[in-house]
């Protein structure tokens, strides 16, 4: 039996190869690009990396798990402003937009000696 289609013509691969590459590079791209309009902030080791950051109201910050094997549960308690993740598994991402100005801490409800401090300006 002898498949056809385009599928199995030379030239239909390599567009298929070329289109695969484009959606990918796409994807990139804007993954690059939003993480370019915010900050990376890193859970690892217990620790948040970097530990303090200053930016503007409106901003975003991301915070990663980058630990393998634990969990962790990012929450802002402010009179201003509050924030709950909720349980973060390893390798999840949580966005956190600062609406307002002032001086927040960020606290994981798991590790309590993990700390980072954001000035919103």
């Amino acid at each position: 039996m002898r498949l056809t289609g385009p599928h199995t013509r030379p030239g239909g691969l390599v567009a298929l190869a070329a289109c695969f590459a484009a959606i990918l590079a796409a994807g990139s791209l804007l993954a690059t690009r939003l993480e370019a309009s915010g900050f990376l902030v890193s859970q690892k080791g217990r620790a948040f990396q970097p530990g303090s950051l200053v930016i503007g109201r409106g901003d975003t910050i991301t915070i990663v798990n980058d630990d393998s094997d634990l969990m962790h549960h990012a929450y802002i308690e402010s009179e201003a402003f509050s924030f709950d993740s909720g349980d973060q598994a390893p390798g999840s991402r949580t966005a956190i937009t600062f609406p307002k100005s002032g001086s927040f801490q960020v606290l994981c409800g798991i590790h309590p000696k993990m700390k980072l401090n954001v000035r919103v300006n």
